[in-house]
């Protein structure tokens, strides 16, 4: 019969009190030692086994990326929240001094306020470059330089920010020229790629959806056939939650709380096609990486200071051969999807909303590893998961 592991420690009270005297006696018994020694002495249970793997679905079923029931949450959108970065001040004041002494530029979007009013003009008042930049075909290669480190305003949404060079709003969002590809004749892919971008100006530049509006036209390019998706989606609209989060897709702002600056979302990225293979045969997926950059003033009359919220949001869709797959003709099909949120307060409960911070809310914090949001060198998955700090905004 095989032995269960016991709850009880390995070792006696009295064993364990003798052994903590004698580490007091040996400068050693703080209280942050003992609770780590506590902890070390809860015996580890075993792990329960892995599941099963599922069989393989038979033909006109869902394509294989697609999920069935309440696990619509476990798709790669689930990450979106754990990459949330603050933007708070990431070293220490002496530190950020040091820095600014060496390269002032360097810590755009990171100074409170008090600091930066003592930089010299000739620091805050360089002239920026504004030659707008050639779409993005390729990954770059590394971070954007960092530039101005003057902060945004009313009349300057983008100042000190690389965004300043992106596209505006919907013309960021370019489709490469189409060609046939698996299933699908060249119109038809055309027609995707089309659908593609118009999903992605819905859920991310519409006016009303970020503020805070129900995204009624993003959800109605998305397949009512894909399992759980859609009313996955209209469950984190009417009523949010840490498992049922509606920026997961759609950048939203609460009303109340932030208004944005102008008209004008920067946005650069690109988007590829690929001819599904091996789990996705039959399918044709569309690649599409970008990020998005959102000037916000706190809500009310009066209201001057400016922030920046950067969102990068990498999706797969899926258009899934109805003789093979329970499919709608002319509907997205999502295949996984993740995303970073540069500047959302990791503090606050899921709402449905994105929460920027200002510069006079921030705090020294250095917890958290440091994320760059306008990097766009690195895949998402090799960004942290956990709650960090952005170097700017």
């Amino acid at each position: 019969m095989e032995e269960k592991p016991s709850d009880k420690p390995s070792v006696s009270d009295a064993e364990w009190a003798a052994f903590v005297e004698a580490a007091r006696e040996q400068g050693l018994g703080t209280e942050a030692q003992e609770r780590a020694l506590r902890r070390a002495r809860v015996p580890k249970r075993p792990k329960p086994p892995k599941p099963p793997k599922p069989p393989k679905a038979p033909k006109r079923q869902e394509p294989a990326g697609w999920r069935t029931g309440p696990a619509w949450q476990e798709m790669n959108g689930r990450a979106a929240r754990g990459r949330r970065v603050k933007a708070v001040l990431g070293v220490t004041l002496a530190a950020a001094l040091a820095l600014v002494a060496v390269r002032p530029q360097a810590v755009t979007g990171v100074l409170p306020e008090s600091l930066a009013s003592a930089l010299p003009s000739s620091w805050t008042d360089l002239p920026e470059d504004t030659t707008p930049l050639a779409a993005e075909t390729v990954p770059p290669t590394a971070a954007p330089e960092y530039a101005d480190p003057g902060r945004p305003t009313l009349k300057e949404p983008f100042r000190g920010s690389p965004a300043l060079r992106w596209a505006d709003g919907a013309a960021g969002i370019e489709p490469p020229a189409a060609k046939a590809t698996g299933w699908m004749s060249k119109s038809q892919v055309e027609a995707a790629l089309k659908r593609s971008k118009d999903f992605l100006v819905a859920a991310n530049l519409d006016p009303e959806v970020l503020r805070g509006g129900r995204p009624e036209r993003a959800l109605g390019l998305l397949d009512p056939k894909q399992p759980d998706l859609v009313s996955g989606m209209e469950k984190a609209l009417a009523k949010p939650s840490e498992r049922d989060d509606p920026t997961l897709l759609f950048s939203r702002f609460s009303p109340a709380e932030v208004r944005p600056v102008g008209t004008v979302v920067k946005v650069r990225g690109r988007m590829s096609v690929e001819n599904g293979t091996g789990e996705h045969a039959g399918e044709v997926l569309i690649h599409t990486d970008y990020t998005f950059v959102y000037p916000v003033a706190k809500a009310g009359p009066g209201a001057g200071a400016v922030t920046r919220t950067v969102v990068r949001r990498q999706i797969t869709f899926s258009l899934a051969d109805p003789a093979r797959f329970q499919a709608t003709r002319g509907k997205l099909g999502v295949n996984a999807w993740d995303a970073n949120v540069g500047n959302d307060a990791c503090d606050r409960p899921e709402d449905g909303y994105f929460h920027p911070t200002f510069a006079e809310d921030r705090i020294a914090d250095p917890s958290g590893p440091a994320v760059d949001p306008y990097d766009r060198s690195k895949d998402l998955d090799q960004l942290p998961k956990e709650c960090g700090t952005v170097t700017r905004v």
